[in-house]
């Protein structure tokens, strides 16, 4: 698979230079799909972006989404018409955008999109995630027919847990990479 169309999708405020996504692009050349707000995200915009660049690549991507990518992941997939251009996601750390206090930070990106996702998917949460309750991101994997890897007390899962290059979840990526494409409509 071209490293080019392994896209990472950053959640709010983008991914810093020590945040294992960042590390990940520099390192195999990866494409990070830049938005264009980090600080007010709007789901339509991001969602719309994220078409694009999907409709660029030369085969089905592989998804590399942290926080709110995963969001943007989900409510992509539930409204696009071109979900055969996704191969498999990354899920990492989804948000609970109906929480409260997540919700005012980011309005508009509520509800929470559950429908079953139409590529294979992998979520990893944590068991201290201050913006998600484990078991709201297990309902979540649930929901969208992923596998679930609870990753223990590691908060956020971004450069402040000292993941570093994070190889337990680098070699689920590259599984994901290794699947065969899907025929388009074939999750219909």
């Amino acid at each position: 698979m071209n490293p080019r169309n392994v896209l990472i999708l950053p959640g709010w405020q983008n991914s810093g230079p020590d945040h294992w996504q960042s590390r990940w692009e520099k390192a195999h050349g990866y494409t990070r799909v830049e938005q264009h707000d980090w600080m007010r995200p709007l789901r339509g915009d991001w969602s719309a972006r994220l078409e694009e660049v999907l409709l660029a690549c030369d085969e089905p991507a592989v998804l590399v989404a942290h926080s709110l990518g995963c969001m943007l992941t989900a409510a992509w997939a539930s409204h696009s018409r071109n979900t055969h251009r996704v191969k498999a996601a990354l899920l990492v750390a989804p948000p609970d955008v109906e929480r409260e206090d997540v919700c005012q930070m980011l309005p508009g990106w509520a509800p929470v999109p559950l429908g079953k996702l139409p590529f294979s998917a992998v979520v990893f949460c944590s068991s201290d995630d201050p913006f998600c309750a484990p078991e709201r991101a297990r309902r979540f994997a649930a929901a969208w027919g992923a596998e679930l890897v609870e990753a223990g007390p590691r908060g956020h899962l971004n450069a402040d847990s000292g993941l570093g290059d994070w190889p337990e979840a680098f070699e689920k990526l590259q599984r994901l990479q290794a699947l065969p494409a899907s025929l388009p409509n074939s999750h219909s």
